[in-house]
């Protein structure tokens, strides 16, 4: 359901076969994500943080199951905008606005951040103890 054309980076390919093998993964797989005391159900679509229930909105469920399914590796803007919009990409201030309204939401009122921002690499959930994949 992807193509490439001609002449490409390949940069390009390398994250559009992620993309697709994350596709393929999300398909067949339902196991609980869990990262420290945050847990997601995929299959029910609900997010835990030390027992209580986050709520979130479609786009942030979305954003947290990249983020989730990827800990501890970074991933980049470029990869989580193309896997919630697609080819359709938003202008440069939404993705950090969800970014923004999922930290309020699963950071904030606990004691230890686990969303982290990796300068010009990209994002990450993973707990501060594990070292950055």
């Amino acid at each position: 359901d992807d193509y490439l054309t001609k002449p490409f980076a390949i940069q390009e390919l390398e994250a559009r076969l992620r993309a697709l093998i994350r596709r393929e993964r999300r398909q067949v797989g339902s196991e609980v994500l869990k990262v420290a005391d945050l847990v997601l159900d995929p299959v029910s679509m609900r997010a835990t943080r030390a027992g209580t229930e986050l709520q979130l909105s479609p786009i942030g469920l979305r954003l947290l199951t990249i983020l989730m399914r990827e800990s501890p590796r970074v991933v980049t803007r470029q990869e989580i905008e193309r896997e919630i919009w697609g080819n359709g990409l938003p202008d440069s201030d939404t993705l950090r606005s969800h970014l923004y309204n999922l930290r309020k939401i699963i950071d904030k009122p606990f004691d230890r951040p686990l969303l982290h921002t990796v300068q010009s690499a990209g994002y990450r959930i993973a707990d501060i103890a594990q070292p950055m994949a």
